[in-house]
């Protein structure tokens, strides 16, 4: 994976002591400050999203003494419910990439109070397909990356609950009817799920079933409508490029595990995404040859 190769100096921990995020976790949620803590306040984590996360263009020196002050553990995910703001979601989500950067306990948290994460793994999944002027493209990588945790980490419950309905054999409701018949025909076993399925399906739940299913659909998608804006010239925004170098990154692992692999990788094929990036413009642009090293090395061994 591409995530966790960057080196970063961490802050001291007189930086620490004395950076703004310190006097804010004694106030509202360091768990052996001397203060009384203050109720929870959503405000806090729009200033602290505007300014210390966004606001600083991702910083990971930013996130490491949030992280350090145990921002998520103790304030984000103890107060989120549903509804709760994007910038609410985008922080924990940016709190747990910075874990998986840091290679600590990432899930324990969650553990603790799992109520609400499927609510939370659903707006995930709805911010990924959310139009780039309420969240943009880089706020959206960070949600590729977090999904792509989810992903690979299918051994925990909590996660593997979540991420298994936008990749099972309902899926295949993305496929063209043709096709999807010729599958059947190839796997006749398959045919008798399906139809199990379309039998076990409540109409009031349908609406709501049918998003999730075609979810991964959606997604790509939306990466290659992404992808169809980068020309072979001119100027190009690097983050359009990191979003679909992250975007490869999930679909390479998605196709390296077995678990995800079986049923995406017909709907894979049926987009004709393999194709799509060996003929887009990003593959001979300079500034694109990384996201040309991962189409080669995984996608197209």
């Amino acid at each position: 994976m591409l995530e966790g190769t960057t080196k970063v100096v961490a802050p001291t921990v007189e930086q620490i002591n004395a950076d703004r995020i310190t006097e804010l976790a004694d106030k509202y949620w360091a768990p052996n400050t001397t203060h009384n803590e203050e109720s929870f306040d959503s405000s806090v984590v729009e200033d602290i999203y505007m300014q210390d996360i966004r606001g600083s263009n991702f910083s990971i020196r930013r996130i490491m003494v949030l992280e350090f002050s145990q921002y998520m553990e103790n304030y984000l995910w103890p107060n989120y419910k549903p509804g709760a703001s994007y910038a609410h979601m985008l922080s924990i989500v940016n709190m747990v990439n910075e874990k998986f950067r840091e290679r600590v306990q990432v899930w324990q948290a969650f553990r603790k109070n799992p109520a609400y994460f499927p609510d939370f793994f659903q707006q995930v999944l709805k911010g990924l397909l959310e139009d780039e002027l309420i969240i943009n493209l880089k706020e959206q990588t960070s949600l590729l990356v977090f999904l792509n945790h989810c992903f690979n980490s299918m051994e925990d419950a909590l996660c593997r609950d979540q991420v298994k309905r936008l990749v099972s054999l309902s899926m295949w409701v993305s496929l063209q009817p043709g096709r999807r018949d010729h599958e059947f025909k190839k796997n006749p076993k398959w045919r008798k799920y399906w139809k199990a399925i379309q039998k076990k399906d409540k109409p009031e739940e349908l609406e709501k079933l049918t998003w999730e299913r075609t979810f991964l659909h959606s997604l790509m998608l939306k990466f290659m409508s992404i992808l169809d804006t980068i020309d072979e010239e001119g100027i190009c925004p690097a983050d359009k490029i990191h979003y679909c170098e992250r975007f490869l990154e999930l679909v390479t692992d998605l196709e390296a595990l077995l678990p995800t692999r079986r049923f995406f990788n017909t709907v894979l094929d049926d987009c004709h995404l393999v194709v799509r990036c060996q003929l887009s413009a990003l593959v001979r642009r300079p500034e694109g040859h990384l996201f040309s090293q991962v189409s080669v090395n995984f996608l197209f061994p």
